[in-house]
């Protein structure tokens, strides 16, 4: 017996949507990231799934750091630049705010918060990895930080710029 898909259940939560960016070897990226979530209290600590096909994951395998951003509703074409587009042939970071961070990790000016969290581990989960994540920086929420998050259900018709 198949699999069940678990489109439906995702399409059900419309989780908040999150860009997940990283440095190594002069060299820089950046996705969009659905799955990820806060999985320990004490110690903290916060995983995000990267797609094995995507360019940030080859980034990131060789990162000690990871930058995860919150996006704010409004910054649809934001997640659209990480979500539909590689980094294989586009430089995602032409033409928006942003700064290096830990290691280089790049920090997009104007979200709604991130964290940079020290690599832990990468665990194997299908055709993404989990990257377990110790926060080491955060930054000051951004303008309206209570503001609703960007969420799955904004960029549906979103084409990735990689096969997951």
């Amino acid at each position: 017996m198949p699999e069940p898909d678990l489109g439906d259940f995702a399409v059900a939560q419309d989780g908040p949507l999150y860009v997940v960016t990283a440095a190594a070897d002069g060299e820089r990226a950046g996705c969009l990231v659905g799955f990820a979530s806060q999985c320990s209290i004490d110690p903290p600590r916060f995983v995000v799934w990267l797609s094995v096909e995507n360019h940030t994951y080859g980034v990131a395998r060789r990162a000690r750091h990871l930058t995860v951003h919150v996006l704010r509703r409004e910054q649809e074409a934001l997640a659209r630049l990480f979500g539909g587009r590689t980094g294989d042939r586009t430089d995602k970071f032409a033409g928006i705010a942003w700064r290096p961070g830990r290691e280089g990790s790049p920090v997009l000016e104007g979200v709604a918060a991130w964290f940079t969290g020290r690599i832990e581990a990468v665990v194997a989960g299908g055709d993404h990895e989990g990257f377990l994540l110790a926060p080491v920086d955060a930054g000051p929420p951004g303008p309206e930080p209570a503001a609703a998050p960007l969420r799955y259900g904004h960029v549906r018709d979103l084409r990735p710029g990689h096969p997951a």
